[in-house]
């Protein structure tokens, strides 16, 4: 218990809901909660249970002075003021670390809290420079924050909230996109620093075994209500457990089981030849030099089979998965066509028109945002079937089935970039099937495609991807989710020092892991797939922007 000297922010909700602008039904609604200064509390709630949404809050990004616009009812205070008027001590990790950088360099970005808070300018470097090295960030003060990859944003971010020496802390999936090391060592920092500052501690955390450890209190959200279990986690999961795992809650020891068709494997669609990658050119005198992110990297992806890309965060798994998908051109190397693929066009990927590259290869981006081209859900389902001349009819089956399935429906008239990191990760997975099952691309390339999601929804985009597999469509997926490695993967491929070898761990479905399919000769390939009778060859271009398409 922690003495009332503790030096924690004291958190008070009393009749609090929040309902976002333009949408009809609220976030939350009548929480009552107290949190005492200096306890670690872990909120749960299934994916879309408004757990961002009141980390947000408590941030004081909503309320009548908030960043967030939206109705807010009752009140919620932190020690004893309403959150929107009393930000200074209150440090925030959010779901996508894209939308908390500020500066240009990496040192700025940090020092950048420490500044507003008018922290003697003396003591700011040495506390900048602390806490870059104690989560692990590689790079110097001067790094281009836009050079980093989605972990290594991560992890500054991280290292900006706690530099602050905040009195309530709130982290939401802070280490959903670090490597296995860099989430061990951002716990173990946690755990450290707490004991010293004694700060309020509010964590969102999907994978809720991993994190356990790090709190004393479990409070659970329902989606458009209130809190309906609160205690130790050791008395909520006992009391509560079974029926928390039918709502999708991550509880420790029931693991989903997805039923997953075995991978009929197939020819090779997709080959590298002597990929070299570089880091792009930063602009100014004290800029980074480049550097060689992957090195003669030979790889094949293979019909009917998932190819995993592992390795430590910023090693290039993003970056080679955009020159997989034709959507980045290598510094040296070729990404080419190969088997019924090549049918289609001969050309390096890079080369493909959109329009057709969007037809045979499908993009899920590190960044979801990245590929929203219109203003509602519903809209972006249709956006491809009927580009590619599906009927009215037809599209809105489909799209109503895709919805349904990955618990969509409820925002189906919602703007995209209003939903939750969970939420905007399955849009953009369902984007990339969203031509229909009949004539999805050939080839997915999807960047940590499980992130954010509740057991029910990640058994269902897993799922999803196996059917694609067992029809003969390779999938490709940088991630991190040992569970999704052991459910759906046949090549694990380690990313790691400029090479991509495979890696020797145990494959799910078969041998493939350490002998990957041999490339097919173009000259032999058999025609494509392509759409039914009547159907142009055309889908979403929206996974296609480079500039130079045609």
């Amino acid at each position: 218990m922690v003495g009332p000297n503790a030096r924690g922010a004291r958190v008070e909700l009393s009749g609090w809901g929040w309902k976002h602008s333009g949408r009809a039904t609220h976030a939350l609604r009548g929480v009552d909660l107290s949190i005492e200064p200096g306890e670690r509390v872990l909120l749960l709630g299934a994916s879309g249970a408004g757990k961002s949404t009141l980390l947000h809050s408590l941030a004081g990004l909503t309320g009548q002075d908030g960043a967030i616009s939206g109705d807010q009812e009752g009140s919620l205070l932190v020690n004893g003021r309403p959150a929107d008027r009393g930000r200074g001590g209150v440090g925030l990790v959010s779901q996508d670390p894209e939308t908390q950088l500020v500066m240009a360099r990496a040192g700025d970005d940090v020092a950048f809290g420490l500044e507003n808070l008018g922290v003697d300018p003396e003591l700011i470097w040495p506390r900048v420079e602390r806490s870059m090295a104690e989560v692990g960030f590689p790079y110097g003060l001067r790094h281009s924050t836009g050079a980093l990859s989605g972990g290594e944003k991560q992890r500054l971010v991280i290292a900006g909230a706690l530099a602050m020496r905040p009195r309530l802390l709130l982290l939401d999936e802070p280490t959903a996109n670090l490597d296995p090391a860099g989430a061990e060592l951002v716990r173990a920092l946690l755990t450290r620093l707490l004991a010293e500052t004694e700060a309020t501690l509010v964590l969102v955390e999907h994978r809720v075994a991993d994190v356990v450890d790090l709190v004393e209190r479990v409070v659970v959200v329902e989606p458009g209500g209130g809190v309906i279990a609160d205690g130790t986690p050791r008395r909520v999961f006992a009391e509560h457990g079974r029926s928390l795992a039918r709502q999708g809650v991550w509880i420790p020891g029931n693991e989903p089981v997805p039923e997953v068709p075995p991978a009929p494997g197939g020819p090779a669609l997709v080959e590298t030849v002597g990929v070299t990658a570089r880091t792009p050119f930063q602009v100014g005198v004290r800029a980074a030099p480049r550097r060689t992110v992957l090195d003669g990297v030979d790889l094949t992806l293979a019909a009917g089979t998932a190819t995993a890309l592992t390795g430590p965060n910023g090693a290039g798994k993003s970056t080679l998965l955009t020159m997989l998908a034709g959507l980045s051109k290598p510094h040296r190397g070729r990404v080419l066509p190969r088997g019924p693929l090549a049918g289609a066009d001969r050309r390096p990927l890079v080369r493909w028109p959109a329009r057709r590259l969007a037809r045979h290869v499908g993009t899920v981006f590190q960044h979801a945002e990245d590929q929203f081209v219109t203003g509602t859900v519903r809209d972006e389902l249709r956006f491809a079937p009927l580009r590619a001349g599906l009927d009215e009819a037809g599209t809105d089956r489909w799209v109503g089935e895709l919805m349904e399935r990955l618990r969509l429906s409820g925002l189906a008239d919602a703007h995209p970039y209003t939903l939750s990191g969970g939420e905007k990760r399955r849009l953009s997975v369902a984007t990339a099937l969203s031509s229909g099952p009949s004539h999805a691309p050939d080839v997915l390339a999807l960047d940590e495609p499980t992130f954010g999601q509740d057991t029910r929804t990640w058994t269902e985009l897993v799922e999803l991807l196996g059917a694609l597999r067992a029809e003969g469509r390779a999938v490709a997926m940088a991630t991190h989710d040992g569970l999704l490695l052991r459910s759906l993967t046949d090549v694990r491929v380690r990313v790691a020092d400029g090479r991509a070898v495979p890696d020797p761990a145990t494959p799910a479905t078969g041998p493939r892991d350490t002998v990957p399919p041999p490339a097919a000769p173009p000259d032999t390939a058999p025609p494509a797939a392509g759409p039914p009778a009547g159907v142009p060859a055309s889908a979403d271009p929206r996974s296609a922007r480079r500039k130079g398409d045609s």
